[in-house]
């Protein structure tokens, strides 16, 4: 923010009386002789410094507080040049929505993140690339109202200009062929056997991450997606974290090399994992036979969960162990049959 800026907000900060919060001991309409009146203020200034460490939900709600802390937000470019769209607001962004927080960038827009925003199309993506030239990152995740069309139409377009973008992540879009990922690789000027050596994905690595930080498992890499070797569709594809695997990378093909739909891969260390090998855990997810001996089990099915969902664990009372949601629901069924037979014969008896 410049001094120009600087002085705009002080000076905003002035024009608003905060007023402070009424005593609901005092009626109204009537005053307390003995009680001290407070001078309303403008907000704290420490509030303006934290503005630039918030998310957008965030700085949306700030705006709707004074106008000072509107005029802060609407007029300080800085905070609106790294967008990051995600819960809980993602579901309602529409294309007009988008249209109007990427201005407030001014065409200086730096990155945009889009996650599982399935109001956004072709036509609101395209009208905010081509008012900002200088994206460098563009994340459109789960996206399902995006085409591959679309994306290759932006992609296109920032193209054109300086050739800035340097990042592109179009993980869980619909439909995507390898002439499509081709053009995007010719695009963005990069070779795709060199990405596939540059850094090797491990699922766990990549699973056990939220949306917003996988990135940093993948954060050398042009494009997150790639061909998967095995049924030849563009998806996500993960090398194998087993020592005999890595060995062999290096070879023109690997069998363990795919995507999740090809290769199953334990939930805990990712490693590749043969339908002989696999062992049963509460939340459906594949565990391989040392993992599975490692895990703390459910002390009436004997089944672990991954650490992923161990948050589901339910403790026993008065023991040490723990049981799983499924026991435990059907526990207190169990439980609730029991007391209803019982009443029922108690009241025959009677």
């Amino acid at each position: 923010m410049d001094i120009s800026e600087a002085q705009a907000i002080n000076n905003s900060t002035h024009k608003l009386s905060i007023l402070p919060p009424s005593d609901p001991s005092t009626p109204s309409g009537h005053k307390n002789e003995n009680q001290k009146v407070t001078i309303p203020g403008p907000p704290q200034e420490a509030l303006f410094l934290v503005l630039a460490y918030l998310p957008v939900v965030e700085l949306l709600a700030m705006s709707e507080v004074c106008t000072s802390l509107r005029d802060a937000v609407n007029n300080d470019i800085l905070l609106w040049l790294d967008i990051i769209i995600d819960r809980p607001i993602n579901w309602r962004l529409s294309d007009e929505i988008l249209m109007k927080i990427t201005s407030k960038a001014n065409g200086r827009l730096r990155s945009l993140v889009l996650i599982n925003c399935v109001k956004i199309t072709d036509e609101g993506l395209q009208r905010v690339v081509e008012r900002n030239h200088l994206i460098s990152k563009l994340q459109v995740t789960s996206c399902t109202g995006l085409t591959p069309e679309g994306i290759v139409r932006a992609v296109k377009t920032l193209s054109q200009y300086h050739n800035s973008l340097k990042s592109l992540r179009i993980d869980g879009i619909y439909n995507f062929k390898k002439e499509n990922l081709d053009i995007l690789c010719s695009l963005l000027r990069m070779n795709p056997e060199a990405q596939k050596k540059s850094q090797t994905i491990l699922y766990h690595h990549y699973s056990i991450n939220s949306t917003t930080s996988r990135d940093k498992v993948i954060s050398d890499r042009a494009i997150d997606v790639d061909l998967c070797p095995v049924c030849n569709e563009v998806r996500m594809v993960f090398d194998c974290s087993r020592e005999t695997c890595k060995r062999k990378r290096d070879q023109p093909y690997s069998k363990c090399r795919g995507c999740s739909f090809c290769i199953p891969r334990c939930e805990e260390c990712g490693g590749c994992v043969d339908e002989e090998e696999q062992e049963e855990s509460v939340c459906s997810d594949i565990l391989c036979s040392q993992c599975w001996l490692s895990l703390p089990k459910c002390s009436f099915c004997n089944r672990p969960y991954c650490k992923r969902h161990a948050y589901l664990q339910c403790s026993s009372s008065g023991l040490a162990e723990w049981i799983c949601d499924v026991c435990h629901a059907n526990t207190i069924t169990n439980s609730t049959v029991t007391l209803n037979r019982a009443c029922k014969v108690l009241s025959l008896a009677n």
